[in-house]
């Protein structure tokens, strides 16, 4: 067991597939930390051709703060314990200033899904970072991922069963449910606005 890693992702909606991801790489090290990528997108826009879930609103809709509290509750609820890890903003578009913001020391838990993970984990590896491959799957693979739970919640499909109970919770008691649905009819193509 490592004393520090590292995992990784921007979280928009944090689900069930991304607690599997945090759960294993939190029983790989003694103290996890938790990196939000793209915590202000227009700070920290999107600047890699394979990062294009990094540039528009409707891709991000929930704050910096949202993510961590969220994730914050889901780990907490499921036993893992707050000094256990910590959670930060992960710049990964921006690499020239990425190591000011992680552990020079941990190692880096990652999952392969597409071209753009390929991608951020050759970021890591040009910058010198210990990089560990948890799972590696085909895009067509992913049973669940961010952007097909926030096209579920902006159609009013059920969704609910994809996220840890208190991911849900939060997502009714703040009105995220309804930001998504605005944001995902402001994004949409104009025949589908006319439907």
């Amino acid at each position: 067991m490592t004393e520090k890693g590292m995992a990784h992702g921007r979280f928009q909606v944090l689900h069930l597939k991304h607690m599997e991801y945090l759960l294993a790489a939190k029983m790989r090290c003694k103290k996890l930390y938790i990196g939000i990528t793209h915590p202000d997108i227009q700070a920290y826009p999107g600047s890699f051709a394979a990062d294009i879930h990094g540039i528009t609103k409707r891709d991000n809709p929930l704050t910096y703060i949202e993510r961590f509290e969220m994730i914050r509750d889901a780990l907490l609820d499921f036993g893992v314990k707050r000094e256990e890890f910590d959670i930060l903003p992960f710049p990964v578009s921006q690499p020239a200033i990425l190591k000011e913001y992680i552990p020079a020391d941990a190692v880096h838990y990652m999952n392969i899904c597409g071209e753009w993970d390929e991608e951020r984990r050759q970021i890591l590896l040009d910058l010198g970072q210990n990089v560990e491959i948890l799972f590696q799957k085909k895009k067509e693979e992913k049973e669940i991922t961010s952007s097909k739970l926030r096209e579920m919640i902006a159609d009013e499909e059920e969704w609910k069963t994809y996220v840890p109970k208190t991911v849900c919770a939060y997502i009714l008691d703040h009105g995220i449910e309804q930001r998504i649905r605005q944001l995902q009819y402001v994004y949409a193509p104009p025949e589908k606005k006319n439907t």
